[in-house]
């Protein structure tokens, strides 16, 4: 990446700024302002997220809102109430009162004498989110929207539930926030009541996790906030960005068929970063590419963003299977539009061991199969959404497949290009009410490696809706469909596709109550891949410029990190582990002088086919220290599960220097509902 110092214009970094709510609470901002914006006002755009501007974000926050200013524009990183510096206390993720507190921002930046009243968002995740959400509720401040990694489906296409099904991350990421909530402001911005307002986001922030089980089905508490619900309610320009290896890939394609006037997509190959700072790279000069939108839409330039394709995509050659890799080999190609005319659909039926290709012809005898998954299987699975820290990508596929019903193609006799999301009918019966189907499509190599290309989950009793499930009829034959991720991918020839159909996916996604065995019936079974065609269009796409940023700020590691996967099988108690270590050390910011420390570690564990040994844990371990002030926390939580209930168990515990300062422990339970 290359670091810019020579900007247009200089800037002035106004640290802390206080944003004042109705309700008298201030909320904490760091401002990026250019030079003589006092004099001649100009557009300003917003980050409102959660992620301590002071020790979380900081490093980041720098590179990009300086960048921002140098270019002319007004630059505002805010906390969320209840974060960081802020005042109040943070309850849970898009509540009403963010969504409030983001309206009541803008028009406070609108009315400051260095803005013009024109105002953009951007946001990664948590960001991207409520720069949508905001956009839905029509502020007229508000003029454009980046929305990074983010979704427009709260229910079916976040962190929580895939397909119906609870996922992995949803425990992952209630530990996060968990993690987060935990710490106090730092004592030299809020003064000596940073106690009071410690004490107060350690009694009231509450377990999210608990809250998130407790609406296993897409009710009004996911509604909330999930702008699908409405589309026509923006009204303004975004620009939707993710990456392959991230979980937020699918709502980028979404966001361009229901916004086409008004959305531009870009897809990637990246995990869950910034493009600029994208892995897998290639990472892209993706803040010039924000500049172009910014001028369009905050300073009325014509920058020719109008003129870009509905959507660019990075189409990825095949690769040996691997959990972490730096760079994924493909191209850029785009569509004038989406849905779109260049994409075919190919039908491939499904024949005992086989997926029937043209001109193959499947028996008319066709037996049916059953597949019973054992739970280990999803070991090598990766996470639901990759952060590039470790070997967190699907591992080779030939390890989870003894574990499934495989059904695989001859050999392509021409290459083959994906775009879009694959999707299978199925035939299918159930032994028992409540059960899930795990589908994998991957690339089989001449060498019989096995790389994992999308996926998808279907919980069957929300084989018809997602608000009103209903148990299964053991027995009864129900017909499926089943979408997998959206991907853009190279099948070359001579390659195979392979389709996996398993019942379980631990830890990607929480198993089913019980054992159950499915059977599938041919007839009627189908792969769907949508099959795009070259366009002469593709040899000269407009080239990204190379990565650059504004100089982070100086920090000064103090004990090194360590990521890792590790999988532990003990084979005489037939018991396994998933362990996930993400330790980031411990740093020194040097324009703060405070010492940041952070260590996580998850565990998911099971044994033999005992549905109640299923268990997750997670701890987190985070410090903040500067001279002789020194806070830590430790939050561990463990979500295990019986056929009727889920059980929770959290414990919190806050130190200053080594004396325990707060401790609370949690003890629920939450019915199942079909999950």
């Amino acid at each position: 990446m290359r670091v810019v110092t020579d900007f247009p214009h200089a800037v002035e970094c106004r640290d802390p700024v206080w944003i004042p709510m109705e309700d008298g609470v201030e909320l904490c901002a760091r401002l990026w302002l250019p030079e003589g914006a006092a004099d001649a006002p100009v557009p300003a755009i917003l980050e409102y997220i959660p992620y301590r501007l002071r020790d979380g974000s900081a490093r980041r926050d720098a590179m990009h809102h300086h960048y921002f200013a140098g270019h002319g524009y007004a630059s505002l990183r805010v906390d969320l109430r209840g974060s960081g510096d802020s005042g109040g206390v943070l309850t849970d993720e898009y509540l009403e009162q963010e969504l409030v507190d983001g309206e009541a921002i803008l028009r406070w930046i609108a009315a400051q004498p260095w803005c013009d009243g024109k105002i953009g968002m951007i946001g990664i995740s948590w960001g991207g989110f409520n720069g949508l959400q905001l956009a839905a509720r029509r502020p007229p401040e508000l003029r454009a929207v980046v929305s990074v990694c983010s979704t427009d489906d709260r229910y079916a296409d976040d962190v929580h539930y895939m397909g119906g099904c609870l996922l992995g991350d949803n425990l992952s990421w209630a530990s996060t926030m968990f993690a987060y909530n935990s710490l106090p402001p730092d004592p030299t911005i809020v003064g000596d009541d940073w106690r009071e307002m410690w004490h107060r986001r350690l009694e009231g922030s509450g377990l999210w996790l608990k809250t998130w089980l407790e609406h296993p089905h897409r009710d009004p508490y996911w509604q909330h906030g999930s702008i699908c619900e409405d589309f026509s309610r923006v009204e303004v320009p975004i620009l939707a960005v993710s990456g392959w290896a991230d979980g937020y890939s699918n709502s980028v394609k979404r966001l361009v068929t229901h916004l086409p006037e008004l959305c531009k997509g870009l897809i990637g190959p990246w995990s869950h970063k910034y493009p600029h700072l994208g892995e897998p790279g290639p990472a892209i000069g993706f803040l010039q590419e924000c500049l172009r939108f910014w001028g369009r839409w905050l300073k009325g330039e014509q920058t020719g963003v109008e003129e870009d394709p509905a959507i660019r995509v990075w189409m990825q050659d095949s690769i040996p299977p691997t959990t972490s890799y730096n760079h994924r080999p493909g191209c850029w190609v785009t569509e004038p539009s989406w849905p779109s005319p260049n994409i075919h659909h190919w039908h491939l039926p499904l024949a005992p061991g086989r997926l029937v290709l043209d001109g193959e012809r499947r028996p008319d005898d066709a037996e049916a199969e059953t597949i019973q998954s054992p739970l280990t299987c999803g070991l090598f699975a990766g996470k639901w959404c990759s952060y590039a820290a470790g070997p967190d990508l699907a591992h080779d596929q030939r390890e989870e497949d003894g574990g499934a019903l495989v059904y695989q193609s001859s050999r392509l006799d021409e290459e083959l290009a994906l775009m879009g999301a694959p999707e299978v009918d199925l035939e299918v019966t159930s032994d028992r009410p409540v059960a899930m189907i795990a589908i994998r499509l991957s690339d089989v190599a001449p060498d019989d490696k096995a790389t994992r290309v999308t996926y998808g989950l279907l919980n069957l009793s929300h084989r018809e809706s997602h608000e009103t499930p209903s148990p299964l009829e053991p027995g009864r034959r129900y017909r499926v469909r089943v979408k997998m991720n959206d991907v853009a991918q190279l099948f070359p020839k001579g390659h195979r596709l392979r389709l996996s159909l398993s019942t379980s996916y631990w830890p990607l996604a929480w198993p089913p109550p019980e054992h159950v065995r499915l059977t599938i019936h041919p007839e009627g079974s189908a792969l769907h891949l949508p099959i795009r065609t070259p366009r002469d269009e593709d040899t000269h796409v407009r080239p990204f410029g190379e990565p650059e940023a504004a100089p982070s700020i100086p920090t000064t590691p103090l004990e090194t990190g360590h990521h890792n996967w590790y999988v532990h099988r003990d084979l005489a108690a037939d018991a396994s582990t998933l362990e996930v270590v993400n330790d980031n050390g411990i740093h020194r910011l040097e324009d703060s002088d405070l010492e940041v420390g952070t260590r996580a570690v998850e565990y998911y564990r099971s044994r033999d086919d005992d549905f109640e040994s299923i268990e997750g844990e997670t701890l987190w371990e985070r410090s903040l220290t500067r001279g002789d002030w020194n806070v830590s926390t430790v939050t561990r939580t463990v979500l295990s599960s019986n056929a009727e209930e889920f059980l929770v168990h959290a414990t919190l515990d806050a130190y200053e220097g080594k004396q325990r300062v707060f401790c609370r422990c949690w003890n629920v339970t939450i019915p199942r509902r079909l999950v």
